[in-house]
């Protein structure tokens, strides 16, 4: 699976930095280094969506709030 989060500058103010760093640790705790590619990206052209992320190419918005019950919702499903 690969997991890309927009970085660039609209993100960036939305907390993309915070988003990234759950992600990461979400990742590690799951036991699934090996499984998810995460990487970031400049604009992905929706900025106004809030913090841009990509899983297998389809768009999602997320924000530091809401990245952990997507994660478990959406990420840890395609596992199960």
């Amino acid at each position: 699976m690969k997991i890309v989060v927009c970085i660039g500058s609209s993100c960036h103010l939305k907390g993309s930095r915070q988003v990234v760093e759950d992600l990461q640790n979400l990742i590690a705790s799951s036991n699934l280094k090996d499984e998810i590619n995460l990487s970031g990206t400049f604009c992905m052209g929706n900025c106004q969506k809030g913090v841009c992320v990509t899983v297998d190419g389809t768009d999602y918005s997320l924000t530091p709030s809401n990245t952990n019950k997507f994660f478990n919702d959406f990420i840890l499903t395609q596992f199960n």
